[in-house]
């Protein structure tokens, strides 16, 4: 994203691009050390497993590599068997895959960039209104007007909340992913999305302003929030939603 940014400003500048345009994306190259650049070995890259034989160091180097690697494979076994568990041997568990895998990704690049990438919000909306003509989750008209919803609603938010202050509240990433939320387990279930997103964010933001570990104009990532709000809703969805209305 950042090759595509500096390439774009440069054209718009009418400056040449004279730096390195080599193909950079989930397939080339080949993974390697950030530090020495030692290219990653098939034998190496076994998830959980390279990092124990390793004892968490490079092969070439020994520099330390983040614990991150082995939390976020041991995350995504763990939703994987809980997918499998709770969906069965189906189509419904093999898209419910797909959905976990890109929002652990998408949750991971917000945490770390404040960013959620067009490239793993907008397909995953086009799949999800796809799977809704084949009823697989939910029906066509409660995925359209879920996706139509879930942009709205955020960016009616953003909108007041810009008029109002003169900053902006969240970014465009958020309306997105909504969207694609709404997308997947329709309109019905956004406000638990909503509910449980904002509960959560406000406790963690709260906790952590009274732990001084952030100030009040510290931007705080709402994607993870309502992606794990979202993923629950997938699952459990109509017992959330009547948890809340029994408790309020």
């Amino acid at each position: 994203m950042q090759q595509e940014w500096r390439h774009d400003c440069l054209e718009f500048l009418e400056q040449p691009d004279e730096s390195d345009t080599q193909t950079f994306n989930l397939l080339t190259p080949r993974s390697r050390c950030g530090h020495c650049g030692h290219l990653i070995k098939a034998g190496e890259n076994i998830p959980v497993l390279s990092y124990l034989i390793l004892r968490g160091k490079c092969a070439e180097c020994s520099t330390s590599i983040s614990i991150q690697y082995p939390l976020v494979e041991i995350l995504v076994a763990l939703i994987s068997l809980l997918i499998g568990w709770h969906f069965g041997v189906s189509f419904q568990a093999m898209a419910a895959l797909v959905f976990s895998w890109c929002l652990i990704a998408a949750s991971g690049i917000d945490i770390g960039h404040k960013l959620l990438p067009d490239s793993i919000t907008l397909p995953l909306l086009w799949l999800g209104l796809l799977l809704s003509i084949f009823n697989v989750f939910i029906d066509l008209q409660t995925s359209v007007i879920g996706a139509m919803a879930g942009y709205l609603s955020l960016w009616s938010v953003y909108i007041v909340f810009k008029w109002a202050t003169g900053k902006e509240g969240m970014g465009h990433g958020d309306f997105k992913l909504l969207a694609m939320l709404g997308a997947w387990i329709g309109w019905k279930l956004l406000f638990v999305v909503i509910l449980t997103a904002s509960l959560v964010g406000a406790t963690v933001g709260i906790t952590m302003i009274l732990l001084k570990k952030t100030g009040r104009d510290t931007q705080i990532p709402f994607g993870p929030y309502l992606a794990t709000a979202g993923w629950l809703s997938l699952l459990w969805g109509e017992e959330i939603s009547q948890f809340y209305f029994k408790f309020l």
